[in-house]
Parts: structure tokens; C-alpha cells; sequence
């Protein structure tokens, strides 16, 4: 099996992972905290193979082409920030659930933002270009956005050493990310180990979404009726994300390649990146972290629908 293949298919993977994950966690309710336990590591291991895949150490060729950086910076921190605040009034009133929504809508992806890119004639060049920006912007706008569109009422007790252990799984795979270029960089053979890398994250984020769906079962359960709500924004949010890229790149007179990669930048977000701190939220709120699993399948099926859309109708 070729790496494109198994990308172009992920989204069966992750749907017998979650339907395993379900009945395996409703089968044995006491093995809950076994599930918990066992999912940080391999979030952590997830979220290195992904990092390494973007180039941390290249940020100046992010700007070599202003124009589409620009329109990047401005789609995805302003535009789209925007866009989703619109999108999640029509929510129902339940400040858990615009919290997963806004954790997770609020992230350009870095990851199969390329994959998809590739598949859908995009310009993978300008996407692996741009992915070091918008892997750092978000990861420093997103408390500000949360305290921008959260309720003034609302708060969330988060013990320190749970938020602690979310920053680490975070930090911690990116600085291994950056000491991994670096070496790779320094010897040419040394290439093959990134490509070996490159397969990991299908199978890892298969595995995550198993752990979340064994440890998290019976919530799903009792909150389906609130994950089915959340399911016609994001489709919204995929729908409106590219028409955005349409206006944009007809504004800038971009071509098809340029605005294509645009739309699945603007499309695409990084559930995984998120993860670890809707995972940090204290008993009661795990809602929030099934909310941004939801989102991944969603996106994962928007994104067969945007391989057609985008090069045939869209951006021709």
C-alpha cells in the first residue's frame, strides 16, 4: 500500500476505530481510567510525527510569495475567526459545547492540510511553506480568541498540574520536532527517517480516536442528542471556508493552484493540537473533547467532498 492511499482513505479507519472504541468501552466501564491513562502517550508520539512533517526551521519561505502569505495570515486570523464566531450563535446555549467548537474551528491544520492539498491540485509547495506560521500564530491567538467569544460568565476550573501536562504534550513533541530537522537536515540519507514518519499518523490519530471513544463511551452516549447540533456548523464552516477562498482569490487574482490550496487552508483544522487541552478540562466537561472528535470525521468526509468540488467546480 502506497502512504497517498492510505491518507485517501483515513476517514474508514478512524470510523472503525470510534465504533470499536465505543463498544469496547461500553463492554468494560471500569477500564476507563486504563483508556485515559494510555492516551496521552500516544497523543504525544501523534503529535511529533506530525511535527516533524512540517519545516519548523523554514519560516522565511513562508513569505516568499507575500501575496499568498498575506492572504493566509488574514483568511485564517481574521477572517475565519470571524466566520466562526457568526457560526457558533447558532448553537444551542451551552458554553462546553461553543467551547469544543471554538478549540477546534479556531486551528488551521498543518498536517493533512498538505495531504489534501496534494490530492486536490493544490500547490503542496506553498502549503508545507506556510504551515510553520500558522502553526505558531495559533498556537499563541487561540487564548484570545477564547476570551474574545466566550461569555463573560462563563468560567472552567482547570487544575494547574492538567493543564501543565497539556502544555507539555504539546511543547514537549514540537522541541523534539525542531531537534529531529535538525538532524535530518545535517546528512541527506537521513530524509528516509521523516518519510518513515510520515506513515505513523493515520494509524497514531486511528488509535487516539479508539482511546477517546473507550474512554469517553458513555458520555458519547448521554451526549448525542448535543453532538448531533454541532454537526450542520461544521458543515457550514466547510462550505463557507471555501467560497471565502473563492472571494479572496478572485480579489487578489490568484490562479485555480493558488486559490485551491487557499480553500483547503482555510478548510482544514487541527483537531489533534487541541486535543490535549480539551483532554486537561476538569470531570463534566468531556463533551468538549468528543465535540472536536466529531469535527475530524466531519472534515475528513467534507474533505472527499472538496477533492471534487475544488478542482472541478470551484477553482476550475
Amino acid at each position: 500500500m502506497q502512504r497517498i492511499t492510505l491518507e485517501r482513505y483515513q476517514i474508514v479507519f478512524y470510523a472503525l476505530a470510534i465504533g470499536a472504541g465505543l463498544v469496547v468501552g461500553a463492554l468494560t466501564s471500569g477500564f476507563n481510567r486504563v483508556f485515559e491513562s494510555l492516551l496521552w502517550p500516544v497523543l504525544a508520539l501523534l503529535l511529533y510525527a506530525t511535527f516533524v512533517q512540517v519545516p519548523l526551521l523554514h519560516l522565511k519561505q513562508a513569505f516568499s510569495d507575500r501575496r499568498f502569505a498575506l492572504a493566509n495570515l488574514v483568511g485564517n486570523f481574521v477572517l475565519v475567526p470571524l466566520m466562526v464566531w457568526g457560526l457558533i450563535q447558532f448553537l444551542p446555549d451551552d458554553p462546553l459545547l461553543r467551547l469544543g467548537v471554538l478549540l477546534v474551528l479556531l486551528v488551521p491544520c498543518t498536517d493533512w492540510f498538505i495531504t489534501f492539498t496534494q490530492l486536490g491540485k493544490g500547490c503542496s509547495a506553498r502549503a508545507i511553506a506556510i504551515s510553520p506560521i500558522n502553526l505558531g500564530l495559533q498556537l499563541l491567538l487561540l487564548p484570545f480568541y477564547l476570551w474574545l467569544m466566550l461569555p463573560q460568565s462563563f468560567s472552567i476550573e482547570v487544575e494547574w498540574h492538567a493543564l501543565q501536562g497539556a502544555v507539555l504534550v504539546i511543547l514537549v513533541p514540537l522541541i523534539l520536532a525542531l531537534v529531529s530537522e535538525k538532524w535530518i537536515e545535517r546528512k541527506a540519507e537521513r530524509a528516509q527517517y521523516r518519510e518513515m514518519l510520515a506513515w505513523w499518523p493515520v494509524p497514531l490519530l486511528a488509535l487516539v480516536v479508539f482511546l477517546i471513544a473507550a474512554s469517553q463511551a458513555q458520555a458519547a452516549w448521554l451526549a448525542a442528542q448535543s453532538l448531533l447540533a454541532v454537526i450542520p456548523v461544521y458543515i457550514a464552516f466547510l462550505i463557507s471556508a471555501a467560497l471565502l477562498a473563492k472571494l479572496m482569490s478572485h480579489a487578489l487574482k490568484f490562479d485555480a493552484e493558488h486559490g485551491r490550496t487557499l480553500a483547503f487552508s482555510f478548510g482544514t483544522r487541527n483537531s489533534f493540537v487541541v486535543l490535549p487541552i480539551a483532554l486537561s478540562l476538569p470531570q463534566g466537561a468531556e463533551i468538549v473533547t468528543l465535540v472536536i472528535v466529531v469535527q475530524s470525521l466531519v472534515e475528513l468526509i467534507g474533505m472527499v467532498f472538496y477533492l471534487w468540488w475544488l478542482p472541478q467546480k470551484l477553482f476550475k
